[in-house]
């Protein structure tokens, strides 16, 4: 049985849609039951992650393929999972309740099923052992990877901090803040709330009025607070304090044909002030110019702020209030004929579910959220995101996708003005599938539509675009893969479906720029952008931190290279190009994906599911642990 199956066998059809499964025997030596080791990274790569099932009583008999063994005593193993929970020289807290652990009965055999939930951002990191640094684990495409210690001193941080920009900044000045961007702010909390008594107070006052300036009651010490620096601040001075900060607004049009290049760009170079404010009141302008949305009439009067604006308002605001201004990733806002995008550094701080549905708010840096919401942006907290939603359906367009990524760490919302099934699409795969394509349910062909339009999908996307009951669409899925409509790879609801030929052909690639699908640099992992300062090592931030690796300025990295030159950083290659290329590459010896990766510029996920999962599952690479495929030191290399 492979994991799909299970899932639907064992009717686990009630759980959240992202939700990963984790497959082990626990047999023991004795063949009655025995809690394996291994368990207890994935509780905490699941707890730190977005949850997840971990099945116990199932052996691995070929790559992806199961049977059902049974535990003889499978309360002997709950007794065991318990205990070693409860056990802090064992793992750092116990997440789990009751119900969270079960026993099931299939064919006269009985297994355990253990749901571990996400853990409260109070209870992170969760991890093995006593020393964090060396036993949080987080949960990616590919398995179970062990943080590192910047990742690990996030956690730690968003633990203990409520508001990350209430921190008293030492040695920072009112001297290090911009006059005009203050000046201009006040201008506009004045024109807001005319009758206001702060408007009466000097700048020293007002700044600590609004969470820009503070006192540490135990020392005496005065001095800004980060989001005084951030909103006001100036550029150098905000570098001091936040050495990766940087801000990068890219407006492409669909005339770019890949979307790589822009048209208009506004980053942190020096050009003007580079504070958060003067950020947001230079951008929200581009981001409503050419908004083709009808005006609303009160009355006589002209109201130019419709729902569209409001939500792209919001989205640019919550961008900044929620950003995690330690984090590596930098903070990037695309612009495109028929989308938005918005990307910030960190990850929610609730459930992505929970935020969508609204009434839950824990925001970043809630002094900056105050400091918005006084001048009449961003909406009461946890209204946000609904209110975007809300007002995205209303036109009628897909909803916004909301997605967390986690190595490095960001969020990134796109909201696509785009209708479920775009004439243009339609078109397009009709002539790609031909009679079949139109004798399609409803919602298999929105999926198709959905892979055109952004690239992939998933249960989860559908679900959110859709009434059909969660069992059926993973049916509907299903068949669409048996069928050869898609490819898929991952397990039950994490998995992504993908066209079975990696590329697009040239009438699709067209479809989807004129319909605004995020260029690929928007969703890699490394970051690096031009004219930029910042460019993050790769080491930081690769998808399996392998050790087994490639030399900088080796002789064989300079040889590989120049192997890869003809395509190295293109967009627009033909996939047997790329397979060739990855086969010449890995003629000679093993190569991990961070390798591959690096070499050929692009993700180690985008190779990862169109090239060589599939090219290993065609016999054309082998494996160097074929018995672990998710073994951390994984590399490829070309069958002879």
């Amino acid at each position: 049985m492979s994991i799909e199956e299970i899932a639907e066998l064992l009717d686990i059809e009630d759980l959240a849609e992202s939700t990963c499964i984790e497959i082990k025997k626990a047999a023991g030596e004795d063949g009655r039951g025995q809690l394996p080791e291994s368990i207890f990274p994935t509780y905490s790569a699941f707890a730190n992650t977005q949850g997840g099932i971990v099945l116990l009583g199932f052996q691995e008999v070929s790559p992806g393929e199961f049977v059902l063994t049974g535990i003889a005593e499978p309360s002997r193993v709950i007794d065991q999972l318990w205990s070693n929970l409860n056990n802090r020289e064992k793992v750092s807290i116990n997440i789990l309740k009751d119900d969270n652990v079960s026993i099931g009965t299939h064919d006269g055999k009985q297994y355990i099923r253990i749901i571990v939930p996400p853990a409260r951002r109070e209870q992170k990191p969760v991890y093995v052992g006593k020393n964090p640094m060396a036993g949080t684990y987080r949960r990616n495409f590919s398995g179970d990877y062990l943080c590192d210690e910047s990742t690990v001193k996030r956690m730690i941080v968003e633990q203990v901090e409520i508001s990350r920009d209430a921190k008293l900044l030492s040695h920072f000045t009112e001297s290090d803040l911009d006059p005009a961007t203050l000046r201009a702010y006040r201008n506009l909390f004045r024109s807001t709330k005319p009758i206001h008594p702060w408007n009466s107070l000097d700048d020293h006052e007002f700044l600590r009025s609004i969470g820009g300036f503070t006192q540490d009651r135990a020392s005496g010490e005065e001095g800004l607070t980060l989001a005084g620096l951030l909103m006001f601040g100036k550029l150098r001075s905000i570098l001091d304090a936040v050495p990766y900060y940087l801000l990068d607004y890219q407006e492409h049009r669909a005339e770019d044909g890949d979307g790589t290049r822009w048209v208009d760009r506004v980053t942190t170079d020096g050009t003007w002030s580079g504070n958060l404010y003067d950020f947001f009141q230079i951008v929200i302008q581009k981001l409503y110019r050419d908004l083709k949305v009808p005006f609303k009439l009160a009355g006589p009067s002209r109201i130019d702020d419709t729902p569209v604006h409001e939500a792209v308002r919001e989205a640019l605001t919550n961008t900044l209030v929620h950003a995690d201004y330690s984090g590596t990733v930098p903070i990037l806002i695309i612009k495109r004929l028929d989308m938005f995008s918005f990307r910030n550094p960190g990850t929610m701080r609730v459930p992505v579910e929970d935020a969508i549905r609204g009434g839950v708010s824990d925001c970043r840096n809630r002094n900056l959220q105050t400091m918005f919401d006084l001048i009449g942006y961003g909406e009461r907290a946890g209204s946000g995101l609904p209110k975007i939603f809300q007002n995205w359906k209303e036109q009628p367009w897909r909803l916004p996708e909301l997605k967390e990524k986690f190595n490095p760490e960001y969020t990134i919302l796109v909201m696509r003005m785009v209708s479920l099934l775009p004439d243009a699409v339609m078109k397009s795969l009709e002539s790609r599938f031909g009679s079949e394509f139109n004798e399609l349910a409803e919602e298999q062909k929105l999926a198709l539509a959905t892979v055109t339009i952004e690239g992939s999908v998933t249960h989860a996307r559908i679900k959110e675009m859709s009434d059909i009951h969660p069992h059926d669409l993973s049916k509907a899925l299903k068949d669409l893969v048996t069928r050869g409509f898609l490819q898929s790879a991952g397990a039950t609801r994490a998995m992504v479906y993908t066209f079975p030929k990696p590329g697009l052909p040239e009438s699709d690639a067209i479809v989807q720029t004129q319909l605004g699908v995020l260029p690929e640099q928007m969703t890699r992992s490394s970051v690096h952008l031009e004219d930029s300062s910042v460019h993050l090592e790769d080491s930081s931030v690769h998808l399996e931190d392998s050790s087994v690796h490639l030399k900088t300025g080796s002789e064989r990295l300079k040889r590989l290279r120049s192997i890869a030159e003809p395509i190295e950083g293109k967009r627009k290659v033909p996939a047997p190009i790329i397979e060739d290329v990855i086969l010449k590459l890995c003629k000679e010896d093993y190569l991990s994906i961070r390798d591959i990766a690096d070499i050929l510029d692009r993700t180690p996920e985008t190779l990862r599911i169109h090239y060589l999962n599939r090219m290993v599952k065609g016999g054309f690479l082998e494996l160097r642990y074929p018995d672990k495929p998710n073994h951390p030191d994984q590399g490829y290399r070309t069958r002879k």
